[in-house]
This record gives C-alpha cells, structure tokens and sequence, in this order.
C-alpha cells in the first residue's frame, strides 16, 4: 500500500513510477521492522545490537523517550517483551500515535514545545531518578525528540524555551547548533539523563533523523557525552544574531555556566549502550534497490546534503540538467538519490517548509523541460516545517502551470509561501504522520 495520495501521480505514469521508489524508502524505515531487526527476547535473556542483558538480574524494566517515531517504536517494544515491562512513559507528536499496553504514550507539542511535553518529560524523569543499579532503563529515541522531551533547566520557562525556539528556528541555524543551545537549558538532554539513571542499565534504541548521525546531536543525546559546552551555546548565539530575541533567563544561565553536561569519560556512561537501529542511508538504500528494479539508472550521491533549502535546489536542478543533456553523472532513465536536511532563513510571512521550499525553488531551473525531468524533496515523517504536508515536487511543466494558474512563483518564494503554491499544481506532498523520522530525501529523476 502507498504512502501517496493517488492523485499526486493520475494520469502520469512517470510520477507513479518514482513515488513507488519513495514508497520504498518509507518502508525501509519503519520503525516497528527497525526494533524487531535489532532486539531480540529469549527466555530471560535481551539481545540489543551486540550485547545480551539477562532481565532476571534486574527487578525493574522502565521505557522512557521520545519522538515521531516513539508511540510505534514502543509498540514493538511491547510485542517483544510484553508485561515484562514494569512502567514507562514515551512523548510524542500529536496524532502520532500507536495503541500500547504497558507504556504511557504521551502527545506533545513539536517544534514549538508545550506544557503536555513538559509534564510527559517530568514523568520520564522520576522513572530514571527511580532505577537503581539492579534495573535497566529502555530508551526509545527518534527525530523531535529534542522538542519533545523539555525539561527546562532551574531558572527556565516553558515560555523562555518556546521563544528560544521560535527564534532558532527563524534565524536558519542546524539542527546541531539548535541543539547544543538546547542541551544546556535542560536537565535531560546532553546526557543529563543518563546521569539521573546511574546506576541503572541503559540501552537506547535510536532512529537517526540527523546529518551523519552524531549520536550527542540525535534528540540532542540524552544519554550520550555531550561533545557541546555553554561557550559553544554562546557563540551559536552571537554567530546568527538573535541575543536580542531570546528570554533575558536564557542568556543568564548560559553566561553562568554552573553545571556542564556530562562529558566523554565520565563513569555514568560505563552502562550505558546506545544503539542506532535506523538512518537516512538506509532509506535511501532501499530507494535505490527499487531504483534499480524498476529499470533506472540510479546511485546514491550524498546522505550529507545540507545548506540553505533554495541554494540546495539550484544543485539539484543543475544535476537534472546535466543527466538529460549530456547522460552524466546517470544516463537516462535516471534516478540520482540525496539525503540530509536543509534549513531555511525567513524573510516572509508564508508557510512552508524546508522541502517545499527546495521543491519551489527548482522549479524555474527545470522550465521547459517537460514532466518527465522531476526534482522530489521529501521529510520521512510526513511533516515539513509547520505545516501538514510532507514535501513537493517540481517538473518542467511547474512554472508552464503556474502561469496558467496566475500564480507568480517568485513572489510566493519571497513569501515563504511554498505550501500554497505548491497547493494550488496539485504538488504538494502529504502523506500523514508516517510515524517515523530519518531525515529528507531529495530525488532526481529524469526519464
């Protein structure tokens, strides 16, 4: 079954054969298949990745985490070790939801964190501070996790963080600078978490939705050494202009800098494994293996993609370009597979998002070119920015179209406005919560 509304590919055969390559992607990075390739559950003994844990030498089991993928990653969880589970609580985006038995899923707001989060997190909290050397402590992280999980330092608001947030957000900073700003606000990322739970066992189960999958970054890495420190937050800061736009109660206590995150080395992370179960490459695997069954010409050509979304198009254009006048990198029919994630700067007051934006973007550099040469920016977890839909696409009828339609691309591309441009072609993405989170992938097919 597909992830697609149908329509996006009616009377196109064209698209109906790249979006059953997306479909694939999707499917390879599911994260109830993820859970189940990665944990196994024997008499008493729980293999995760390469090591094996025996539960009858812990009295406890707590399953705490967040992010998009959270409720469907604690329903696999629930299938393998069942009532074994004594207690947990798990935050995540609402309508991502997945019915559960034994553990608490509970929805939250994402990008901008609420008070529903905040609590979620403070649960999560007296489960770790509960554990002690004879249990384990489950942790089930995935993209938004960071937003989700929001426990303000002492000193910070939940309406300080939601300011925070909305400014970071605007000012075109990465995921990574987001977050190290993040962990220092926090008493459960950046490791922080991990140091309540000492000395119990944890394990965390992780799906990438970062760059590279820097484990410190991913959720902002709650039970991982945290490689950012207060002067890095400073500098991010200073680097992107925005002191003037965050709470006065931030900028005191990164100034203050009392108590660091827990660094590489320190003896809270001796049990702890973390365990990365899935990641954008190995969506764009699974694309690129359905690639090449259905006949196209296909490679991988970076999981590192990153950069300002309307800049990042004009590469991919240029490639599109290239493959249908002079059969390089691909020879046609070609299917040339990116991932990472890009950002976008605002100047407008237009909604969108990162992938919409990439998709609008290419549109003007694929004109003339026909319906067959296409540009497809999607997010895995079905959001793109703070809007519904999940990403766009751009072929070389888009600005034919649009013109047709009386919509004026470079004054929506000024706007921000990708969503309803895209809206109004029939272009426009939306899948759902996909209940999973590894990141964008951007596609180039040319037939």
């Amino acid at each position: 079954m597909s992830h697609f509304d149908p329509a996006l590919f009616k009377n196109n055969p064209s698209r109906e054969l790249a979006f059953s390559v997306l479909d694939a992607a999707l499917d390879a990075a599911d994260p109830v298949k993820a859970v189940k390739r990665h944990v196994q559950f024997d008499g008493s003994m729980l293999r995760t990745g390469d090591r094996t844990y025996d539960l009858a030498q812990h009295e406890h089991l707590y399953v705490v985490g967040g992010g998009k993928a959270g409720a469907a990653m604690a329903s696999a969880v629930e299938d393998i070790l069942g009532d074994r589970i004594t207690a947990g609580v798990i935050n995540v985006k609402y309508g991502y939801t997945n019915p559960t038995r034994y553990i608490e899923i509970n929805e939250a707001g994402h990008p901008i964190p609420d008070e529903a989060g905040v609590n979620g997190a403070r649960r999560m909290l007296d489960l770790a501070r509960a554990a002690g050397a004879r249990d384990l402590v489950l942790c089930l992280i995935s993209g938004g996790g960071s937003a989700l999980m929001t426990a303000p330092a002492a000193g910070v608001t939940l309406a300080d963080m939601q300011q925070l947030t909305e400014a970071l957000l605007r000012s075109g900073a990465t995921i990574n600078e987001i977050n190290a700003i993040r962990k220092h606000l926090s008493q459960i990322k950046g490791g922080h978490l991990a140091h309540l739970a000492y000395p119990a066992t944890v394990v965390s189960l992780i799906l990438s939705d970062v760059v590279g999958s820097p484990l410190d970054v991913i959720a902002s890495g709650p039970t991982v050494p945290d490689g950012a420190t207060f002067a890095d937050a400073r500098a991010i800061i200073a680097r992107y202009g925005i002191a003037g736009d965050i709470p006065a109660s931030i900028t005191a206590h990164l100034a203050r800098a009392e108590v660091e995150t827990p660094k590489a080395g320190d003896p809270v992370f001796e049990r702890v494994q973390n365990q990365i179960i899935a990641g954008n490459d190995i969506a764009a695997q699974a694309a690129l293996e359905q690639a090449c069954f259905l006949g196209f010409n296909s490679m991988i050509l970076s999981t590192y993609v990153e950069g300002e979304a309307r800049e990042v198009a004009k590469v991919f254009a240029a490639v599109a370009r290239e493959i249908l006048v002079c059969q390089r990198p691909l020879r046609r029919p070609a299917c040339l597979i990116a991932g990472g994630e890009t950002t976008v700067t605002l100047h407008g007051a237009g909604r969108g998002g990162r992938n919409q934006e990439m998709a609008l973007a290419a549109a003007p550099r694929l004109d003339g070119l026909g319906e067959d040469v296409m540009v497809i920016a999607l997010a895995t977890d079905g959001t793109d920015g703070p809007t519904d839909a999940a990403g766009g696409i751009a072929d070389g009828t888009t600005l034919t179209r649009a013109r047709a339609a009386g919509l004026d691309l470079w004054a929506h591309l000024a706007n921000n406005d990708s969503y309803h441009f895209l809206q109004r072609l029939g272009d426009l993405i939306v899948t759902g919560p996909t209940n999973t989170n590894v990141n964008d992938l951007i596609f180039v097919f040319v037939l």
